[in-house]
Parts: structure tokens; sequence; C-alpha cells
């Protein structure tokens, strides 16, 4: 983090996301605030409550994207909820606590992979091991302590034969050992035990709210059921990667991950609470509005700060970053509930895309689209390049529709490349011709006709 100055945090976005540089600033001050945070006293710390941010855009203009890529950035555990299927609690629907424990079981994934990338080399040698068990049993010895009973008269000669088959046996091993490394045992087929998983997944409905839920009931009876083993036969390529997640999972102390997880979603997990204006009450009624204004006093002691309990321990949300977003077409964020317009105090406008916007969305971002299907046709051995007029008439063709039919921003352009390469996909196979070169007239001749008949560009583009 010390290295992730909010222009440096900014500078990284711009990689991926064109434009709305507003939002970007905004989002990167607030994580750099978090790091700002840990250098307080503890007395001062405690006091210093995250700045959530409240991002109002049509779709497709980047909102999910920034705060996708930023949690990316500083490996953050990071949600996107849909407000839309929460209920207030009592009634058919998700309890809106369900977003944090979510939460924590993304941030549980994360730890555990990064203790599994810290063992890797050692799982790797313990499984080579048991494979090798596998190829070439250890022979039994007639003493119990062969090496020991050296220097015994009566056991000396049975003693010393030990040591002799014990020196040959390590000879074979070696080879087998580096015959292993080379692959040239991969084919081979051996019995392996591996953990005997069925379906034990039950819905219950917790007390709080009407919450589904999965229960296993390995989890609450612990070892008092012990997991069944079963035999399977595979090849040793597959044997390799099967032992060795097996040899991580024994040196991990989940206990611990545990731990790690909850103080990691509670000092660093990032909420994107997408669509928010859809809860937002416009008309207040005497009725009770329970996926509206319920939802909105649901949320409101999640995001001030409360304790959820989950299955690993309580997870506080004072310190966790919640990012709202929506279009306000019809809304506007004032007719939130005002105690949670006040807990979002950072407000950003994000611009609708012009036609630069899309160009550049084209051909910029490390995951441009243009480059995505260029490498996806490589596969097929198939060279395609677009000229810079073919672009600019992609680029111009998906403003002219966002304008004349729904503006869904950005996403336009997925359709549109969809429809132009799709005979091209289609023959890549069997096609003569490798290299292809898009210009503006074939660009005109697939889409021209679509874009100007409206009814039509409104079902396919």
């Amino acid at each position: 983090m010390e290295e992730l100055t909010p222009k440096e945090i900014v500078k990284r976005l711009d990689k991926y996301i064109i434009g709305q540089n507003e939002a970007k600033k905004s989002v990167a001050v607030a994580i750099r605030n978090r790091y700002r945070r840990k250098k307080l006293p503890l007395d001062l710390k405690d006091e210093v409550v995250p700045k959530n941010i409240l991002m109002i855009g049509s779709t497709g203009v980047g909102k999910t994207e920034i705060a996708r890529r930023l949690a990316k950035l500083v490996k953050a555990p990071f949600i996107k909820i849909e407000v839309t299927k929460f209920t207030e609690v009592g009634y058919v629907g998700r309890d809106v606590e369900s977003m944090v424990r979510d939460l924590l079981e993304i941030s549980i994934r994360m730890i555990k992979n990064e203790k599994i990338e810290k063992v890797e080399d050692k799982a790797d040698s313990l499984a080579e091991e048991r494979i090798l068990d596998l190829l070439l049993p250890r022979p039994k010895s007639k003493n119990k302590n062969p090496f020991g009973a050296l220097f015994a008269d009566d056991d000396r000669e049975d003693s010393i034969l030990d040591v002799e088959r014990e020196e040959r046996f390590e000879n074979q091993r070696e080879k087998l050992r580096e015959r292993l490394r080379l692959g040239d045992l991969d084919d081979r087929m051996v019995e392996i035990e591996v953990e005997d998983n069925p379906s034990q997944m039950v819905e219950i409905f917790s007390g709080t709210g009407v919450e589904e839920m999965g229960v296993n009931f390995q989890d609450i009876f612990g070892g008092m059921f012990p997991g069944k083993k079963k035999k399977r036969r595979v090849s040793i390529e597959e044997a390799k990667s099967i032992i060795k997640e097996q040899e991580a999972q024994k040196l991990i102390d989940m206990d611990e991950v545990s731990r790690e997880a909850i103080q990691r979603v509670e000092e660093a997990g990032i909420i994107f609470l997408d669509e928010i204006d859809k809860i937002a009450a416009k008309n207040s009624s005497s009725a009770p509005d329970v996926s509206r204004g319920g939802v909105q006093r649901d949320i409101l002691p999640i995001v001030e700060g409360s304790t959820i309990m989950t299955k690993y321990g309580p997870v506080k949300t004072d310190h966790i970053l919640f990012i709202a977003a929506g279009a306000f077409h019809v809304a506007s964020p004032t007719d939130l509930v005002p105690e949670l317009q006040g807990r979002f105090p950072i407000r950003v406008e994000l611009s609708s895309l012009s036609k630069e916007d899309f160009k550049e969305i084209l051909i910029k971002p490390e995951n441009a689209l243009i480059k995505q299907y260029k490498a996806l046709l490589e596969t097929e051995g198939i060279k395609i390049d677009f000229t810079e007029e073919s672009i600019d008439e992609l680029a111009d063709i998906a403003f002219r529709v966002n304008e004349q039919t729904e503006n869904i921003g950005a996403r336009r352009l997925h359709t549109i490349i969809e429809k132009l390469l799709e005979e091209i996909s289609f023959i890549a196979p069997e096609i003569e011709e490798k290299e292809v070169i898009i210009d503006r007239e074939y660009v005109k001749d697939k889409l021209d006709n679509i874009v100007q008949n409206k009814d039509l560009s409104k079902y396919i583009l």
C-alpha cells in the first residue's frame, strides 16, 4: 500500500477503464485513507470511519468495473450485491446480513489460496513421496529395528541383509523419482483414496429472517461422523494434483485462516451495492414497503457499523467500505432515507460515453475487446487486423445505436463486434484466408442495414 499512492491507483485503473476520472480519484482517496488510518494512534484509529461512495451513472459506464478492479489491485475481499434481491426481515427474500456472510466466504477462499501458495513446494514434495510409495512400496524388515540391531550378535546377519535391501530399494526409488519428475510415468494408472463428499446440504430458515443458507452436517457434528473415503483409479498425472491438494490442506490451519479472513473483511472488505436507486422510495405510503424502504432500514445498521454473526465468528462492519451505485433516472439520491444518504458522503456522477470513449475502449485497455477477439481467432491460426477507419466506424455505430435505442454504455460494443465477426468465427476452422483485414467497408457491409432499420437494430444490436 505504501507504493499505491492515489495517483498510482488511478494510473493502474486507467489500464482497464476509460475516462471517469472523478470516480477513480474518489475510490483512490478512499483506499488510501485506509492505509493512513492504520498509522493513526489506537484511540483515534477507531474514530475514523470509511468515506462511503455513491456512484451515479447509467449502465455500462464503468461503475462496477472501477470497484472490482480496485479491490483486485489492493487484494481486498470484494462482493457485488444487487440490492433488489433483498426484502425486509420477516418477509420472503434474502436477509441483508447475508452480504457480510458472503463477503467472509470470499475472504476465506482468498486467504486459503494465499496459504496454499506458500506451502506449495512442501505439498509437492510430500505428494511425490506418496506417489513413490504407491509405485514402489517400502519392503517390510524382519527386524523391528534393523539398523539398531546391527550391533546385536544374534541378529547381525539378518540386519546386514536388511541394510543391503534398503540400499537397493533407495537406488530404485531415486531412479523412479527421476522418471516421475520427467513425466515418463504420467500415463500409468494408480489407485488412490479420496474424500467421498455426497450432497449433505439442506436449506433452512434462520431465526433473524427468512435466509436461505446451506448447512453441511459435517460442519455441525464435526468428528462425530468421520469423513468417508473411496478409492479411485486415476493416472499419475491426475494423482499428482489430487494428492498435492490433500497434502496442502493438511499443512493449513483452518482456524488461522478464519481469523485472518475475518480481520481482512473488517479492515479491507469492499461491498458494492448495485441498483440502489431501485430501493429509493419515491412516494411514501401507509402500506409496508418491504422491498424498498424496509430494505433501506435494514441496510442502514450494517453501513453504520454493527456486528454480524457468522459460522466462523462475529464480524464487525464498522470499517468495511461500501460503494453504492445506481442510474437514478427515475428516483434521485434524496429519495433514499436521510440516515442512509448521510452514510454516503462522497457523491460521484459518471458521465455517459462519447464516440471517442468508445474508440478508446476498443483498443486502449489491457483487456480491450479488439485484443480479445484477435487472440481468440489466433487460436485457429487466423490473423485479424482492424484498420483505424474500421475502429472509428464501430465506435460511431455503437454511439448511434445507444442514442437511438436503450443506452447500455460500453456493453453495446460486445454485441456489435460479435455480430461483425460472427461469420468469420463460424467458418474459422475451415477458412483458407489466414490473414483478414477488417476495414470500414467490411463494417458497413455487415452492420449498416441493421443500424438503418431501427426495428431490426432494436432486436439485434
